[in-house]
């Protein structure tokens, strides 16, 4: 399978290919760990704007990618472990190496994309609700939007039946922050049911989608104005098209879900392809989305 995708609209699977197919999300399980954690806000449990025990930043500075984290994409020795097919490394060790106590900006004054953001996110989740993160996230989002394929896989056997393109034997204990697989078509559903509003008050589905505006368009990509919401990349792409959902990648595979921002019909696209090509992936949700 080298392609696979399902289109959603007025909450309708109306066209798809391999849609049932098991994938791994990659990067959108940041949007399903912010909506979790919004959840959590909304039921009063955390504050939104209120810093972390012990910490400069708040949760939304981590859920915006605006803490002054590092993140360990850049660490050379992580892209050689990975590619050997190594066990990752004890979280403790991830962030010794990557002296993650020192922000590289002051919360806030900056962006810089963090996987360490969202694996503090999930580290957060887990301490207040008492469970680990895959019953959370089961709890908070999966079920309350009826969506039953996906979970967190945590060791290589949990990835036997999932696509993963090139990447067979690949621990998914290397993505931090939680790595969700499910099917194609429920990834499109889950970010259609989110953001019709069924889960979230109409203010915090707002602030999840009001982007903090980065420098555009991005080279080799179909983005004119990119933007970072709460778990969301939202902004506006060549196509003419204003949408919020996530591009995930890693070993083998990519994945782009988002939502068409306009229009009198709601439409959601999911596209994944086995290779790591981000531009051509999200192109392809794109001129789902578009029709």
């Amino acid at each position: 399978m080298a392609e696979a995708w399902a289109l959603v609209e007025d909450g309708v699977v109306i066209d798809s290919r391999d849609a049932d197919c098991l994938v791994p999300w990659w990067s959108f399980t940041k949007t399903v760990l912010a909506a979790a954690a919004l959840v959590l806000v909304r039921d009063g449990l955390v504050g939104l704007d209120k810093p972390v025990e012990g910490k400069p930043y708040t949760l939304r500075h981590l859920l915006q990618h605006r803490s002054g984290l590092a993140n360990y994409g850049g660490l050379r020795a992580y892209h050689e472990a990975v590619e050997r097919g190594d066990d990752p490394w004890p979280v403790s060790e991830l962030l010794t190496r990557l002296d993650a106590d020192r922000l590289r900006y002051p919360a806030g004054e900056g962006w810089d994309y963090s996987n360490v953001g969202y694996l503090i996110v999930g580290q957060l989740i887990e301490t207040i609700t008492g469970s680990n993160l895959d019953a959370a996230l089961q709890r908070l989002v999966l079920a309350p939007l009826g969506i039953e394929t996906a979970r967190l896989a945590g060791e290589r056997a949990d990835l036997e039946n999932v696509s993963m393109g090139g990447a067979e034997g690949y621990h998914p204990g290397w993505v931090y922050h939680g790595l969700l697989m499910g099917t194609v078509a429920d990834a499109a559903l889950l970010l259609n049911r989110l953001l019709d509003g069924s889960l979230l008050k109409p203010e915090l589905l707002q602030e999840m989608l009001s982007p903090f505006v980065l420098p555009g368009p991005v080279p080799g990509r179909p983005w004119l104005i990119p933007g970072y919401g709460l778990g969301t990349m939202t902004g506006e792409t060549t196509l003419g098209l204003k949408v919020s959902g996530h591009t995930g990648g890693g070993p083998g595979s990519t994945i782009a879900i988002y939502r068409y921002l306009g229009g009198s019909v709601a439409r959601t696209a999911a596209f994944f392809r086995t290779s790591e090509h981000e531009a051509k992936t999200e192109e392809g949700a794109f001129r789902l989305l578009k029709g």
